[in-house]
């Protein structure tokens, strides 16, 4: 099994866990009719239906039209540190190929796509001037997918940091990078929302702060002690909300704001009144550093105890500024870990461990917990009281192998996708206000440091060629989308 970390390792290092048990619904035939009418499968009318990818995992090109390095490009190509020294520059092409790109998109009938935009591309320097042709490519897939009924999803920043600020600034370890992000923010939304009317700040606090800073095993491939982890961690949710008031001046009216953040998520190991309470206990404290203060505006008493001298420093008012009011909330979710009631703790709160009989995808810290998607969403709405919630990314790596014919029949990447969304589908029956959902990830790319060796995609990209061919998972997704319902 391939042990290298991959970019959501830390649902792994915080002891993610898990299998629930789900019942599976029928197949479907290809030829299927969408159904209409409640059949206890039924999504709500206006759901959202979509897809997401990232800039540096698929558009290559990282050279061109005045690009600037980003601190993935130097960790990529510092040997030993990417499987099989993997990097980014070709990726997927998709710089040259989007428009093909979109159509794949516009087959399968989803009404909206999550991209992110390079920062390098907009400031080489990640600050200073802007590249007079930074935006340019991203006018172009904004047109393209309008022009295709698809709506646009704009991420901010999903990890290609300039590599320049790192160099001067040691990345978000400096406040001066939470400073320039707020200037990028504000200049690429005064220009794009006049057709982005959905804006994320940023992608992943928990994974590239963790892995990238704390364990060294992604881009910048640093190991801070503790003291300087929480000081980094700060900062980086500090640029969120700098971030936030930098779009709310700059951009367009109508324009929402949120983050996609890959929440920790505990899940009742029973149904019970004490474990319910000691659920959402753990997860107001598994997300104390990001989540929790952006919504609560305050770092949690157990965490600045618990980190004691080593917690980070902060004012009121940069509180009241990473606390900076959202439209909505986005979530990443794939796993999560089980917890039960403890007294004895004093959290209120145990871990579950999990056997070695727990079933997970290739990826090893990606075990199959169904109910993510159920009690990520509850808890976000009852205890923050989130009105707006999009799964920002949801998905599995699987061991896809072109048939004879052909085609990849991820028949188990199908029965995750089936069992989360029963999942959802829960929720939003009992009015958890989810209103989308976007599938990770389109197609096959750049998997961080695992390379090119794990596949997420619904459609298969044979990287020699660039061909991209539907799976079955993305017939499953056309029919779900088509009917607006678990099939």
């Amino acid at each position: 099994m391939n042990k290298k970390v991959t970019r959501r390792t830390f649902v792994k290092v915080a002891g993610a866990t898990a299998l629930a048990s789900t019942t599976e619904l029928p197949s479907f035939s290809s030829n299927a009719v969408a159904q209409t009418g409640n059949t206890g499968r039924d999504f709500p009318q206006g759901f959202v239906w979509g897809t997401a990818t990232a800039s540096y995992q698929i558009e290559g090109a990282v050279k061109e039209d005045g690009r600037g390095p980003s601190i993935w490009d130097t960790f990529s190509h510092t040997p030993g540190k990417v499987v099989n020294n993997a990097t980014g520059d070709v990726a997927n092409n998709h710089y040259h190929l989007y428009k093909s790109d979109v159509q794949l998109m516009k087959a399968l009938g989803v009404k909206a796509y999550r991209f992110s935009i390079a920062w390098p591309r907009v400031f080489p320097n990640g600050d200073g001037p802007p590249n007079p042709k930074g935006l340019d490519f991203y006018n172009r897939l904004v047109d393209e997918l309008l022009a295709n009924g698809i709506q646009p999803y704009a991420t901010l920043y999903h990890w290609d940091l300039p590599q320049s600020l790192q160099d001067r600034f040691g990345g978000w370890e400096g406040r001066d990078t939470a400073n320039a992000f707020a200037d990028y923010a504000g200049y690429v939304t005064a220009r794009l929302t006049d057709r982005v009317k959905h804006i994320f700040t940023i992608n992943e606090f928990g994974a590239f702060i963790e892995v990238g800073y704390r364990w060294g095993i992604h881009a910048p491939g640093l190991k801070l002690p503790p003291s300087r982890l929480n000081q980094t961690r700060h900062h980086a949710v500090l640029g969120h909300g700098l971030a936030v008031q930098a779009i709310r001046a700059a951009a367009k009216s109508g324009t929402k704001i949120g983050l996609a953040e890959n929440i920790t998520i505990p899940v009742p190991v029973v149904e019970t009144a004490s474990h319910l309470a000691a659920a959402e206990r753990a997860m107001r404290e598994m997300n104390a550093q990001y989540l929790t203060v952006i919504q609560e505006g305050k770092y949690t008493d157990w965490y600045l105890k618990s980190a004691g001298a080593d917690a980070p420093k902060f004012t009121p008012d940069e509180l009241k500024i990473i606390s900076s009011p959202l439209d909505f909330v986005g979530i990443n979710i794939y796993t999560a870990e089980f917890v039960r009631a403890d007294e004895s703790s004093p959290a209120g709160y145990a871990h579950v461990p999990r056997p070695k009989s727990f079933p997970h995808a290739p990826s090893f810290w990606l075990f199959i917990v169904p109910d993510a998607l159920y009690w990520g969403s509850r808890h976000v709405s009852k205890l923050w009281g989130a009105k707006e919630i999009y799964i920002t990314e949801n998905g599995c790596s699987a061991a896809d192998e072109p048939a004879q014919d052909g085609r990849v029949y991820d028949t188990d990447r199908v029965q995750y996708l089936r069992s989360y969304l029963t999942q959802l589908r829960r929720a939003t029956a009992e009015g958890v206000p989810v209103k989308g959902y976007f599938l990770w990830s389109l197609m096959d790319n750049f998997e961080w440091a695992d390379g090119y060796t794990n596949r997420f995609g619904i459609h298969y990209v044979d990287y020699a060629t660039q061909k991209r061919t539907p799976k079955l998972s993305a017939d499953f997704y056309r029919e779900v989308i088509a009917r607006n319902a678990i099939v």
